[in-house]
């Protein structure tokens, strides 16, 4: 039997195309973590004060190049691009993160699009969702997103570390806020959906990074002509939670839905 046969019997049997059957194969065999998205901690955690050193960030890196999160005790937003990842601090200054820097909360893949194309007049984050939303097929998974370009005006947040144990809320309250304009960077996305609201961010969750690598944080708003658009489904998903005493005794039970949007949209 040729090759060909086997792969169309063997996709046959297990009800699946060929190239998600052969995509599968060389998965397992050079063991990548094609379409994985990797969680540390939960967003309710954050929201309930819990923001200890989880792992480092020479750790995060075994799990994927491109992702989002924080800093042990908030100390700023991180972005990880291209197997580096950034500190936006609340002063305004970006640092590249050493290997031992820890993160309590990030999401992180091995970043391979599966869908590439253009998207035009971005005059706001809602044009932006609008925008990214043609390019999803479904919202009952999550997607990775990255956006290049030129951005005529772009507002971001880093967050101050607060007292220890202050909840996410509270500690959005003295966030530091910057607005560039005319500058070219990237922005790195996550899109959850609705059913991960009680450990994820729900919707679209992006961070920026300058090209020239000087600026940064949450985006909370954004303004561009025409943007390169790179998107990727996420269909395998995995949630590593802390076994910190913080944690275990933290009150995750209650509704953090509402208070994670104010921390995380800025209103």
């Amino acid at each position: 039997m040729s090759l060909q046969k086997m792969l169309e019997e063997e996709a046959r049997q297990k009800n699946i195309s060929i190239d998600n059957l052969i995509l599968s194969i060389l998965t397992d065999h050079v063991k990548l973590n094609i379409h994985t998205v990797f969680q540390v901690s939960t967003s309710g955690a954050l929201v309930a004060g819990v923001y200890d050193k989880e792992v480092t960030v020479g750790t995060l890196l075994e799990h994927g190049n491109f992702g989002l999160g924080t800093f042990a005790g908030l100390d700023g937003e991180m972005v990880v691009l291209d197997g580096h990842v950034y500190q936006a601090h609340g002063s305004g200054k970006v640092t590249e993160a050493t290997g031992d820097a820890g993160a309590p909360f990030a999401v992180i893949t091995e970043f391979t699009p599966d869908r590439s194309g253009t998207v035009t007049a971005v005059g706001s984050f809602a044009d932006l969702e609008a925008r990214c939303d043609a390019f999803r097929s479904s919202d009952n998974i999550f997607y990775a997103l990255r956006l290049h370009g030129q951005f005529s005006r772009i507002k971001t947040r880093a967050v101050n570390p607060p007292a220890p144990g202050v909840a996410l809320t509270e500690a959005a309250k003295s966030q530091s806020e910057f607005v560039f304009e005319n500058v070219s960077g990237t922005l790195i996305g996550i899109w959850s959906p609705a059913f991960a609201s009680e450990f994820s961010v729900q919707g679209y969750h992006f961070h920026f990074i300058s090209d020239a690598r000087d600026h940064g944080g949450h985006v909370l708003d954004v303004k561009a002509d025409a943007l390169d658009f790179q998107i990727e489904a996420l269909t395998d998903y995995h949630l590593i939670l802390p076994e910190t005493e913080a944690y275990l005794k933290a009150n995750l039970g209650r509704n953090i839905a509402a208070e994670l949007d104010a921390a995380e949209r800025g209103h």
